[in-house]
């Protein structure tokens, strides 16, 4: 049994009944090990829980770096990272509620490891959106918050977006990034 099988069947146990349902015991019955035995990968379910953060956001690190090392202006940058982030969300759905949903469980020595990884995924964000400013192509007064907004709404949609809905993740992502680069005002010519 791998750290990587371990940290997949948590995923899925803790995205279906959540952080604080889920036990150990489950964790353990759902790879075939005794609970004593996944102790030898993890000390706690904290540990676990951590992991699974970390994994996630290091996916979305991995994929967001591929995009702003494109050369394109910063709108087709911020269309391209808001397509890969939900494709991230809808391919890894259980890994992404963890995520997304159960980051508030952790302890505060957990969580003092985490923000950082958090926030310098947040940066990636801000700094796309900067270079949307500098380059006179964006206007807002608060990267950060704007950030903050964009994340929300594309994280949001795990609750209700389903694989066999009308829309895929590109055409959500297309369809936020019009809304958050053209606004719902109509302009005059």
């Amino acid at each position: 049994m791998t750290r990587d099988e371990i940290l997949e069947a948590a995923a899925r146990i803790i995205s279906q009944k959540g952080f604080e349902a889920a036990s150990m015991q489950d964790i353990a019955e759902s790879v075939n090990l005794q609970k004593a035995s996944l102790y030898h990968h993890f000390t706690s379910k904290q540990e676990i829980l951590l992991a699974l953060l970390d994994q996630a956001l290091d996916l979305l690190t991995i994929r967001m770096e591929q995009v702003v090392a494109q050369p394109l202006s910063p709108d087709v940058k911020l269309r391209q990272a808001m397509v890969s982030y939900l494709e991230t969300l809808a391919t890894n759905r259980e890994l992404s509620a963890v995520l997304l949903l159960e980051h508030r469980s952790l302890q505060p020595e957990f969580r003092s490891r985490h923000i950082p990884r958090r926030d310098r995924y947040e940066y990636f964000w801000r700094n796309l959106i900067q270079e949307g400013i500098d380059a006179g192509l964006f206007t807002c007064i608060d990267t950060a918050l704007a950030g903050r907004a964009l994340l929300g709404v594309l994280s949001w949609t795990i609750t209700w977006y389903h694989p066999d809905g009308q829309l895929s993740p590109d055409d959500i992502a297309d369809r936020f990034a019009d809304l958050f680069l053209q606004g719902l005002l109509v302009r005059g010519d």
